[in-house]
């Protein structure tokens, strides 16, 4: 990769640079759509299981699935489409991730490109386990929604509405859960201490619950709270760990300045 003598890219080399990795991520996500294509079917039955058991609609041999339907001649191969994407878009997360750090990395320090690294290690697994919690309380949430279905009436769900709904559940709660990863990377950073974290702890609440409140794809009082609580959890735990981190730097920077 060319530089000016000044040590910096010029624009058209942060184009192609830009550029290369846009390609990048985007082969991954396409590579890791074809899983999700193969595996459409086992996806579907998963993510229609709160609604209706495609499994045992299959097994019974039953022409449907309760209130879920999918609308218009090509509403089904769009379905797939989306479902296949969105797969390898999760999938491929660790990859476009790494992407994007490789093209500010040439931009950082030494110590923040660890500090980065550690950052994209971490956010990973984070965000897929914010998106598996908001999976697993699908149910619970699906039938409080439901519950408002008067009597006389029947609940159909066109299946595209019904995979956004997923989507955005799981989408919120993975971004929730990056919360202690973007307080310790500034933590790590030096730009925030742990008792400027947990200081205003009553203000984090405020504003997690609001924040949860406002986004919340799901309006219901029970996915709210299994959201919100874990989140509150999280940022406690992101600040003790920032407390430690601050003890563990002062006692090095004692020790350094009595040599």
């Amino acid at each position: 990769m060319s530089t000016t003598s000044a040590g910096r890219m010029p624009l058209l080399e942060h184009l192609r640079e830009f550029r290369k990795r846009v390609v990048r991520s985007a082969l991954a996500i396409l590579l890791f759509a074809g899983v999700g294509w193969y595996f459409y079917t086992d996806i579907i039955t998963n993510l229609a299981s709160p609604v209706c058991d495609l499994a045992l609609a299959r097994e019974t041999g039953s022409d449907n699935c309760g209130a879920l339907t999918i609308s218009g001649v090509l509403g089904p191969l769009n379905l797939q489409i989306k479902i296949a994407i969105l797969t390898g878009i999760l999938l491929a997360a660790p990859i476009w991730l790494y992407q994007m750090w490789a093209f500010i990395a040439p931009a950082l320090h030494r110590k923040e490109k660890r500090n980065s690294i550690l950052f994209i290690i971490a956010a990973t697994p984070f965000f897929s386990f914010g998106a598996y919690f908001g999976y697993t309380i699908l149910p619970m949430a699906i039938k409080v929604l439901f519950g408002f279905t008067p009597d006389a009436l029947n609940n159909l769900v066109i299946f595209d509405d019904y995979l956004d709904f997923v989507t955005k559940v799981m989408f919120f709660f993975g971004l929730g859960f990056e919360l202690p990863v973007f307080l310790l990377a500034l933590n790590f950073g030096g730009a925030l201490s742990g008792r400027g974290i947990l200081r205003p702890w009553r203000f984090w609440i405020f504003g997690i619950t609001l924040f949860v409140a406002g986004f919340s794809p799901s309006p219901d009082p029970l996915s709210m709270i299994a959201l919100a609580l874990p989140l509150i959890g999280l940022y406690f735990l992101a600040g003790l760990i920032a407390l430690a981190n601050d003890r563990r730097r002062a006692k090095k920077a004692n020790r350094a300045a009595l040599l």
